[in-house]
């Protein structure tokens, strides 16, 4: 059975338009112990809820896969790199990263505004005061009442 997440991104660095472009990739830059330490946790099969952040208006916009469980994130080593980390190298890394494989762009956008409306969510960490992780996990009833109801 898999897990559920809900991983956030900036529509204007990568979006689920661009994930459905390349079909696979890299969830790269997690620069936040927690969110990291969920991520390496991360099961293949596992589904998420991709989020656009950082936007007006925020929210659900699909679903991905992990298709790839975490491994060393690799920008955290080039001095180049917006994600580059002096103490993160190839034989310690500090950050790791999974593949996420496109699923489905859904017909409309899910906002936030709307999700902590919801009372059936509000245990959702998501819809959680202070709740600013990038990563987080969704309980499987959340994941199937928003499916459900929402969608």
């Amino acid at each position: 059975m898999p897990n559920y997440w809900l991983m956030k991104s900036e529509p204007d660095a990568f979006s689920i338009d661009d994930l459905a472009k390349m079909q696979v990739s890299p969830w790269d830059g997690v620069r936040n112990y927690q969110a990291r330490n969920f991520m390496k946790s991360m099961q293949l099969g596992d589904q998420i809820f991709f989020y656009h952040s950082s936007c007006k208006p925020a929210g659900i916009v699909g679903v991905a896969e992990v298709v790839k469980e975490a491994y060393p994130d690799y920008t955290s080593w080039g001095p180049k790199s917006r994600y580059f980390d002096v103490k993160s190298t190839p034989a310690q890394p500090r950050w790791f990263m999974v593949d996420v494989a496109f699923v489905t762009k859904f017909p409309r956008l899910i906002t936030l505004a709307e999700l902590k409306a919801d009372t059936a969510l509000n245990e959702m960490p998501l819809t959680q005061k202070g709740s600013r992780l990038s990563i987080m996990p969704i309980r499987g009833e959340d994941w199937d009442y928003i499916h459900q109801h929402l969608t």
